[in-house]
């Protein structure tokens, strides 16, 4: 079983632990408990785990939104505050780390307090508890022969994941993970594996170029994928051209049909007060849309002009480039099933230092100030970088003149800039600002279920005496009241102890020291990464150091999911910075893409990193499920503030949300922002208590549990 519930030692109540998702929370009762086990089928939503205790209340130790339904499932009301006769009940807690439902027959009132949710029963009762993971895995793997109008017939099964074709599908938890895909010499199609028909056809030549741009459609859709000559997508009676501008119309269908999706679905199971709905000014009969069957319901979104909605949308998180090469099929559920806009560039940019091309922060052997990139950082004549070949630091300008500032094979590639928050690319080269996105460590995503601790574990390893201030970021990790985290700090170690690191089984190493091509520096001489004898135990990784990009490869060529490198020197103050502010995120549930695109809106050397590996690697979950940044203006005596919403983990694209500020009813679908005007200080002051969250405030980034805004 992946979920383990255990009563709570020293409190009554219970807790819970998700070995595939690796979290831990507690669930509080009135008295003490013993859970016994309890059928699924007491739950009207689909469970892992089920158990029953006899107690008069239930208490989260956050601040959620309570959905009552009857017993036959009919949802009756959903807030943080209210109270309901006798009756039957089944009760949905969000967010939570797990989707968590209780079922009882009792009259009971919720409440809430400035960082709990409650539930009382107007007599102890017997209460059954439901949970399940928020893990999702593929139903199978497609062997398929990998030229392009083959390939149509593997793709055109992606959306088989998806668990309805009702707008409501816009939902994370209800789209699915798509089916694995890889080569083969026929098409061989796992029984689990049972095609929709939903009645929509993509139309795209035979060649890489236009078939991976639709794999997400083809996904969101359930769509049939074929060939021809002119780009569209069809449904009975209708079409809609995906030309001119190809690879920007498919990514506006996507938009377009997901955002209408969301509003669509607030005639559904969720009749929810959706910011969304309110703003986006359209004659449309969102009760009728929502009755059609998928193709009609497209048809009728895709009749609206792209300009019409276009200012209303929300930024989409995320845009893939996937190079039109055979060799990258097996990446496309990946990518399909994180709802990614799509290109597939045939050329890539190279980016070489010394051309003139604005390669930023790189410099080759010998060169100056004078011919140094536009863009890039200079030192100071006291600082050192994180690199070296003697055994002191070198310093200040002179570091890249005894050593090349990238790799002499090194194959950078410049990507085309993207209009999303996050960008990824998947083929040949190392990207330049974006994540260097690989195979093995999606696969590892999936074999998540493997963990077997209920513990996160962090080790911070300083190689280096001048460093030793970043080291004290243990201190930021693990400031979490509903995750326990073991945190160890180690210094100067030697190769073998490092090679002792990196094969256990630690979530999160952060590395500061030196890295050159010969690897990472100990006490005793440097520990090669792409040697063929390491084996590889870490889950995730920020190694903080100068040119660590090659020896991150390594770790996620080795076993890595994913972890944070740098691609030329880095002067040791702002990495310091960079590696504090990395740790707060990480700490805070952050993902490693949209920790790392935070740090850079705050530091300009935060475009020296990248990521490398599966980018949305996890060492936690936020306290509120989806990752949450503050923008904060004050405007005289008030404030206005803007909720920026990502995505992370289980909580996708499409979750909902809601600031939790007095006054402020509606929800949020993400990726929306929410924007908020004219707040009071006793507001602000109660929503900065409620979590540890980045801050920009007056655009300087600080903490929301450092500051009480003047």
């Amino acid at each position: 079983m992946s979920i383990d519930i255990d009563p709570l030692p020293d409190a009554p109540g219970i807790t819970v632990t998700d070995h595939i998702e690796n979290t831990q929370f507690e669930v509080y009762t009135d008295r003490a408990v013993e859970p016994t086990a309890s059928p699924e089928g007491a739950h009207y939503f689909p469970i892992d785990a089920s158990v029953t205790v006899e107690t008069g209340s239930i208490e989260v130790p956050r601040v959620a939104v309570v959905e009552a339904r009857s017993g036959d499932g009919t949802l009756l009301t959903r807030g943080d505050s209210y109270a309901m006769p006798a009756g039957t009940y089944h009760v949905g807690i969000d967010p939570a780390p797990t989707k968590l439902y209780l079922a009882f027959e009792s009259p009971f009132s919720v409440s809430t307090t400035e960082r709990t949710t409650r539930i009382d029963l107007d007599a102890p009762a017997e209460v059954t508890l439901g949970f399940r993971s928020l893990h999702q895995v593929p139903a199978g793997t497609i062997e398929t022969p990998t030229d392009p109008e083959s390939l149509m017939d593997a793709v055109s099964l992606l959306g088989s994941a998806l668990q309805t074709t009702s707008p409501e599908r816009s939902f994370p938890t209800l789209r699915g993970h798509p089916p694995l895909i890889e080569s083969g010499d026929e098409l061989r199609v796992p029984d689990r594996v049972e095609p929709f028909d939903s009645g929509v056809r993509i139309v795209v030549p035979p060649e890489y170029r236009y078939l991976y741009p639709v794999i997400s459609l083809a996904y969101y859709f359930a769509a049939d994928v074929v060939s021809g000559d002119a780009p569209r997508i069809e449904g009975d009676g209708w079409t809609h051209s995906l030309e001119p501008g190809f690879e920007r119309r498919t990514a506006e269908v996507l938009r377009q049909a997901f955002h209408f999706d969301c509003l669509a679905r607030t005639e559904g199971f969720y009749p929810v007060d959706l910011h969304e709905r309110e703003t986006t000014d359209l004659d449309l009969d969102w009760g009728r849309l929502y009755d059609l069957p998928l193709a009609e319901r497209l048809g009728e979104y895709l009749d609206v002009p792209f300009e019409r909605v276009e200012p209303e949308l929300p930024q989409w998180t995320l845009t893939t480039d996937v190079r039109p090469d055979p060799e990258n099929v097996e990446m496309l559920p990946f990518v399909a099933g994180e709802l990614s806009i799509v290109r597939s560039p045939e050329a890539a940019t190279p980016a070489t230092a010394g051309e003139g091309d604005g390669l930023g922060f790189f410099r080759g052997p010998g060169s100056g100030a004078d011919d140094a990139p536009t863009g890039a950082v200079p030192l100071g004549p006291d600082e050192f970088v994180r690199g070296g070949t003697e055994t002191e630091p070198i310093r200040g300008a002179d570091a890249s003149a005894d050593r090349g500032a990238v790799p002499t094979d090194a194959d950078f590639v410049r990507p085309e800039p993207v209009d999303t928050v996050e960008h990824a690319w998947v083929g040949a080269g190392v990207p330049l600002d974006a994540n260097k996105a690989t195979l093995d460590a999606y696969h590892r995503r999936l074999e998540a279920g493997a963990v077997e601790q209920s513990r996160i574990s962090v080790l911070v390893v300083c190689n280096d005496e001048q460093m030793r201030e970043e080291g004290e970021v243990a201190d930021l990790y693990g400031l979490r009241d509903m995750v326990q985290f073991d945190i160890e700090v180690r210094h100067d170690l030697t190769r073998e102890e490092m090679r002792e690191v990196l094969q256990s089984d630690v979530d999160f190493l952060h590395y500061i020291g030196h890295v050159d091509d010969r690897g990472m520096q100990c006490t005793d001489d440097y520990l090669d990464l792409t040697a063929e004898d390491l084996d590889v135990g870490v889950s995730a990784f920020l190694l903080n150091a100068c040119q660590s990009y090659q020896q991150g490869e390594a770790l996620v060529h080795r076993g890595s999911r994913g972890g944070i490198v740098t691609l030329a020197d880095v002067a040791n103050s702002p990495a310091t910075q960079l590696g504090r502010i990395i740790a707060r995120l990480m700490n805070s549930g952050f993902n490693l893409r949209t920790a790392l695109h935070v740090a850079k809106r705050e530091l300009i050397t935060g475009h020296q990193y990248i990521v490398v590996g599966d980018g949305g690697t996890t060492i936690c979950q936020s306290r509120s499920g989806i990752a949450v940044v503050l923008d904060i203006m004050k405007q005289s005596s008030e404030y206005d503030i803007t909720m920026k919403s990502y995505p992370n983990g289980p909580y996708g694209v499409g979750c909902l949300y809601s600031p939790a500020i007095e006054g402020i009813g509606l929800n949020y679908s993400v990726p929306s922002n929410a924007f908020i005007s004219s707040i009071k200080r006793e507001q602000l002051d109660a929503l900065l208590k409620l979590e540890t969250v980045p801050v920009f405030y007056q655009e300087e980034l600080v903490w929301s549990d450092e500051i009480l805004p003047n």
